[in-house]
């Protein structure tokens, strides 16, 4: 579990978050959505340890983030899968390389079982015998396969995923929904999505906060997203072509 309280953090004395509050449970899959500009970036660059916090608390399970020294921030950094915008796979490595990476980083490990513990995981994201392709070689959808493979081979206890479905077409944007869902479920991740794809929402979205002008303005799920009057949620995803009729039988139910 993730608990976020009261978060702050300014630019050039710009405040950019304003005082979030919320949390993400464990074995759930979590969606950050809001407007550009929101604060949704900033937001899970503050989870992940990339910026440094003004105000506010961030506490995995029972660890706060910054009252940790380099040492502990090293092996929370190991419990962490990460499923960068873009995949971010290294063009030079293989796919095997790619996925094998965070092993070589923080596990002490023979090349044996790294391999091992490597065609386990991209046998679970089903590209079994793609060890050797380049990701050149790999389409859009298989890219994001190797890089949820390669976010989970060191078997973390949280994954932050931004905007996974960035570039791909719906249907292997429902797989990968699909795949990270299973996935959290499966191996009791706290996983947490920073997206702005409704569908994603519709699909997947088990707890859902919603950000405006850097503050917590909602929270709740897939189906109370769609029976909610806040103003705010509302013109946000009204802007989806398959609002109004999801909105009709959510509220027919």
């Amino acid at each position: 579990m993730i608990r976020v309280e009261n978060l702050e953090k300014s630019f050039h004395n710009k405040k950019i978050l304003k005082g979030i509050s919320c949390s993400f449970k464990k074995g759930e899959t979590s969606l950050i959505i809001g407007q550009t500009g929101a604060g949704k970036t900033v937001f899970l660059k503050c989870l992940l340890g990339l910026h440094d916090y003004d105000n506010g608390k961030i506490i995995f399970d029972n660890i706060e983030l910054n009252k940790i020294d380099d040492y502990d921030k090293m092996n929370l950094k190991s419990n962490i899968g990460t499923v960068f915008q873009g995949s971010a796979l290294f063009d030079s490595m293989t796919i095997e390389e790619n996925v094998m990476f965070p092993l070589k980083m923080f596990q002490d490990m023979k090349m044996e079982e790294m391999k091992t513990r490597v065609n386990e995981v991209l046998k679970r994201v089903e590209l079994e015998n793609s060890n050797n392709k380049m990701p050149s070689e790999a389409s859009g959808g298989m890219q994001k396969r190797v890089a949820i493979a390669r976010a989970i081979v060191n078997q973390p206890k949280y994954l932050f995923c931004d905007e996974p479905n960035s570039g791909l077409d719906p249907k292997t944007a429902i797989v990968i929904d699909n795949l990270i869902k299973d996935i959290t479920e499966e191996y009791k991740i706290t996983t947490v999505i920073n997206s702005h794809d409704m569908n994603s929402v519709m699909e997947i979205g088990q707890k859902i906060v919603f950000l405006k002008n850097g503050v917590t303005e909602w929270q709740g799920d897939k189906n109370e997203i769609f029976r909610t009057e806040n103003k705010a949620v509302t013109e946000f995803v009204y802007s989806s072509n398959l609002y109004k009729k999801i909105r009709k039988m959510y509220l027919k139910k």
